[in-house]
C-alpha cells in the first residue's frame, strides 16, 4: 500500500510539473503572439532604441529595463535587458506594478460617465461623499485634475514614518485620507494645481458611489476589456502574477527586495494594478489617443482648465504648486508634456512610463528596476525621454 501511495504521489507530482510546464509554455506562446510584429520591423529604429536602453542600463545603474515602442499600433521594438533576480534574465512577459496608470483609467471612466450624462464634471463630490470636508467646494473635475487643494499624504512625515516601519501594511482609504484632512487646504479648490494621491483615492470612492459598481469591475468593463489588456489586472493583495519582474529599493536605508511590499497606499482600492510591457504600450496608445472617449471629452481630458493656473503663491510653496502651462500641465488623470500624453508611476523600487505622441501616433512604454547604488527618481521616464529624443526630436518628452 505504501509503495502504491508513493507511486501515486510521484505520478501526481510528475503530472503537476508537466501541467505547470505546459501552462508556462502556452502563456509564453500567447505572449509572443500578442506582442508579435504585424508589419516589417523598422530595424534601424529598433536598433537605436535598444542601444539607448542598453546604454541607460549601464549608466543609470539599472537591474532591469523592459521596453516596447509602437507606431500607429505596429511594433518598432519590444525588448528586455538585465536581470529580474540574480541569474534570472528579465523578460518582456514579466509583470510589474503600474501604479498611477490606474489614475488615467479612473479619469477615463469619469469622462465616460460625463459622456453618458450620468454626472457633470462640476458636480460637487458632497453628493456622493457627504462626510468629506470641503465636499461642497470640491468637484469631480478637481479630483480628476488634482486641483482640490488637498495635501498629499505621501509628503506627510507621519505617513512616511508609518509606511517605512510597515511596508507590508494594508491601508484603507479612510486611513489614507485622514492625513491630508489634518491640514488646511493649500488653496481655494480649483484655483491652483498640486499633486495629491488623496484626490484619486476619493475619485475611486466617488466612481463607485455614482455607478453602484465596485471600482475594479468598472475598470475591467470600461477600460481593460475593451482594450484587450489581458495582462493588466487589479490586486487587492501584494501578489503579482507570474512571471514577475522583481524590484529592489533603498528608501529604508538598505538595499532590499521590495517586490511584494503592499501597494494599497498608492491609489484607490480597485485601481491598484499590475501589467506587462505590451499592455502598457497598448494602454499608452489608447489613453493618449482618447480611444474610449468622445472627441469633446478627450479634449477635456487633455486640458480640463488647468492650463494657466499660477503655481507658487504666498500660501502654496514652489515644491507643491507647479505652474500649469500649455507645454506642461495635468489633465484628467494624465500629464501633458509638449504634446505627449503621459503617466509615470514610480514607487517601491518599480518605475514605469506610458507615453503617447498623437501627432506621430508614437507610443513608448518602459519599466525599470534599479541595482544597488543605481540612479534615483523615475529611471523609466529618463529612458523614455531618450527614446523620444531619438524618434521625435522636435517634441521632447522631457519637461
Amino acid at each position: 500500500m505504501t509503495r502504491t501511495r508513493t507511486a501515486l504521489l510521484c505520478a501526481a507530482a510528475l503530472l503537476a510539473t508537466t501541467l505547470q510546464t505546459t501552462t508556462a509554455t502556452t502563456a509564453a506562446a500567447r505572449h509572443e503572439q500578442r506582442c508579435a510584429d504585424t508589419s516589417d520591423t523598422r530595424r534601424g529604429e529598433a536598433r537605436r532604441v535598444m542601444d539607448i536602453v542598453r546604454e541607460a542600463h549601464r549608466d543609470l545603474g539599472l537591474k532591469a529595463a523592459l521596453v516596447r515602442v509602437t507606431t500607429d499600433g505596429r511594433e518598432v521594438v519590444t525588448g528586455a535587458v538585465g536581470e529580474s533576480m540574480a541569474g534570472v534574465p528579465a523578460g518582456t512577459d514579466m509583470h510589474f506594478r503600474i501604479g498611477s496608470v490606474g489614475i488615467a483609467y479612473m479619469g477615463t471612466v469619469l469622462l465616460q460617465l460625463v459622456d453618458e450624462q450620468r454626472v457633470g464634471l462640476d458636480d460637487p463630490v458632497s453628493r456622493w461623499l457627504p462626510d468629506l470636508p470641503h465636499g461642497d467646494e470640491i468637484t469631480l473635475r478637481m479630483l480628476g485634475s488634482s486641483t482640490s487643494g488637498l495635501h498629499d499624504y505621501v509628503t506627510d512625515p507621519d505617513f512616511l514614518a508609518q509606511l517605512d516601519a510597515a511596508p507590508f501594511r494594508q491601508w484603507t482609504p479612510r486611513e489614507l485620507v485622514a492625513f491630508p484632512l489634518r491640514h488646511p487646504l493649500w488653496y481655494q479648490p480649483g484655483t491652483n494645481w498640486s499633486y495629491s494621491h488623496a484626490n484619486f483615492v476619493l475619485l475611486g470612492l466617488a466612481l463607485e458611489k455614482i455607478t453602484g459598481t465596485p471600482l475594479e469591475r468598472l475598470l475591467d468593463e470600461r477600460v481593460m476589456d475593451p482594450l484587450d489588456l489581458r495582462e493588466t489586472r487589479n490586486s487587492f493583495t501584494p501578489q503579482i502574477p507570474q512571471p514577475v519582474l522583481h524590484a529592489y529599493d533603498d528608501e529604508r536605508g538598505t538595499y532590499e527586495e521590495s517586490t511584494f511590499w503592499n501597494p494599497s497606499w498608492t491609489t484607490a482600492p480597485g485601481a491598484v494594478l499590475t501589467g506587462d510591457i505590451c499592455d502598457l504600450a497598448r494602454s499608452a496608445r489608447a489613453i493618449g489617443a482618447g480611444e474610449l472617449l468622445s472627441r469633446r471629452s478627450y479634449r477635456v481630458q487633455l486640458d480640463p482648465g488647468t492650463v494657466g493656473l499660477p503655481g507658487p503663491t504666498d500660501t502654496c510653496p514652489a515644491d507643491v504648486c507647479l505652474p500649469q502651462t500649455e507645454e506642461f500641465h495635468f489633465g484628467v488623470g494624465v500629464i501633458v508634456v509638449n504634446g505627449w500624453v503621459v503617466q509615470n508611476p514610480s514607487f517601491s523600487g518599480f518605475a514605469a512610463v506610458q507615453a503617447y505622441l498623437p501627432s506621430e501616433r508614437l507610443a513608448i512604454a518602459v519599466s525599470t528596476t534599479v541595482d544597488q547604488d543605481g540612479a534615483s527618481g523615475n529611471t523609466a521616464q529618463r529612458i523614455a525621454e531618450r527614446i523620444a529624443d531619438a524618434l521625435a526630436p522636435e517634441q521632447p518628452l522631457g519637461g
